[in-house]
């Protein structure tokens, strides 16, 4: 694989990450409610989605597809309900007087919000036609197995995007932390995350229409 194909490929891949989709809101509406360990772990989450995205590709996800597509709905029906959890829990979250300092997230919480963070990039049917539709334009016959292209690809996208992921998360908890000091402002705050989760299970929803 030539050193210019590379390059083209992570530039596409900083272009398309800097735009705003599903996954960004994700971090941004735990960045958001969480602070910034959050954001940046909701981001390290999605970048593990992708890594299993990448694997599965190079492993021969559109096969698979093609023999069960009832795997691409059952993944996307997932997403949806998780995210309307976060949604209910952030939304109730937001009703409750805060009357206190904010307590730091705790650990386990954090390894949750992970988990959560996983399973949403991987029920997210775009990232898996994204895999299917994008990657095979880099992919040069001869030389490298394509398998092995697959994945060295799926490895700079994965740079990349927890680059840029990483910074927005990071930049939504730090600004988060500084309005969190006003009870009513983090209401507000906490009622927009909802509302993004909420709105991101619709999509999802909608997508399998």
């Amino acid at each position: 694989m030539e050193p210019s194909i590379l390059l083209a490929f992570a530039v596409a891949c900083a272009v398309i990450s800097l735009a705003p989709g599903p996954d960004m809101m994700f971090i941004i509406a735990n960045g958001i409610t969480r602070g910034r360990r959050a954001g940046v772990i909701a981001a390290l989450g999605m970048s593990t989605g992708l890594a299993v995205h990448t694997v599965a590709a190079a492993a021969g996800l559109g096969a698979l597809l093609a023999a069960a597509p009832a795997v691409l709905d059952t993944l996307r029906i997932l997403g949806a309900i998780f995210l309307v959890y976060l949604a209910i829990t952030t939304w109730r979250a937001s009703r409750k007087a805060v009357t206190a300092p904010e307590v730091p997230v705790q650990t386990r919480s954090l390894r949750k919000m992970y988990v959560m963070a996983v399973l949403t990039n991987l029920a997210n049917p775009k990232v898996i036609l994204f895999y299917l539709a994008f990657f095979p334009q880099f992919i040069t016959p001869g030389g490298w197995a394509a398998w092995i292209q697959f994945l060295v690809l799926g490895a700079v996208l994965i740079v990349v995007g927890l680059s840029v992921d990483g910074t927005v998360g990071f930049v939504a908890g730090a600004l988060s932390e500084l309005l969190m000091r006003r009870p009513a402002i983090r209401r507000r705050l906490d009622r927009v995350s909802a509302a993004i989760f909420g709105a991101l299970a619709v999509r999802l929803v909608a997508d399998s229409q």
